[in-house]
């Protein structure tokens, strides 16, 4: 194994790792803000919200993210709509993690008990208010979890965005590859790349949710008592 040739090559690689980690956070971020409307849409008593975010979900996870991929940068075009690289290989990208996160949202939301939500409502909390300041607080720290588990995946999954022209990390080790045919050296130097970026957000991650446990302990008698208060009012509601 060429040592050197692996430390000549590393300021191509930081390029690429570099981009491999602003689609991920663009991803991660866009597919959250996207994410969070269709949990609640799939929450919906009402069909005409439940049914297109239940059929979103259905095809985006059912389907390859190379096959949306490739339909977003070599289909488009067939109806007039052309993206270059990068825009394509976000909006992909950006739009398969949305299922994803949706899913772990509404997981989330689902864990709190019922009876929460219909108690604030009952205290004339409206549903967006509820969601905000009964339901949410409480599903934060459980979804960081799977959160962190998914933005490693989106991560790893970013590798495929080379197969669109996009240089990413995994695209510019195979174009050094063509011109050094030394597929060892760089490939396994990439490999550490993506190793180090997995690790960091494993430690982000990781240190974010000691932090929210340790903020839940101490309000950990404020919930309790915000949560029997709830489950009170919910009871004298179903009473009446």
């Amino acid at each position: 194994m060429d040592l050197l040739l692996m430390v000549r090559l590393v300021p191509i690689l930081v390029r690429g790792a570099a981009m491999t980690m602003e689609l991920t956070c663009l991803a991660v971020v866009l597919g959250t803000a996207l994410g969070l409307p269709i949990a609640l849409a799939r929450l919906s008593r009402h069909p005409l919200l439940r049914g297109p975010a239940s059929l979103y979900t259905w095809w985006m996870r059912g389907t390859p993210l190379l096959m949306q991929l490739f339909l977003i940068y070599y289909g488009l075009p067939q109806v007039g709509v052309t993206l270059n690289p990068f825009p394509a290989a976000a909006l992909g990208m950006t739009l398969n993690a949305a299922a994803y996160i949706a899913e772990i949202l509404r997981g989330g939301i689902l864990s709190i008990d019922r009876g929460q939500m219909e108690a604030a409502r009952s205290l004339g909390m409206s549903y967006i208010q509820a969601m905000r300041w009964v339901i949410l607080p409480q599903a934060v720290p459980r979804i960081i979890p799977p959160m962190g588990n998914e933005v490693i995946a989106r991560l790893k999954d970013s590798s495929l965005v080379s197969t669109i022209a996009m240089v990413d990390l995994m695209r510019a080790a195979q174009q050094m590859i063509a011109t050094t045919f030394r597929p060892l050296e760089i490939f396994f130097a990439a490999g550490l790349f993506y190793l180090a970026m997995t690790t960091a957000f494993t430690i982000l991650f990781g240190s974010w949710e000691r932090r929210l446990a340790e903020r839940g302990k101490g309000r950990a008698p404020a919930m309790a008592r915000l949560r029997r208060a709830l489950a009170g009012l919910a009871s004298v509601r179903g009473i009446w």
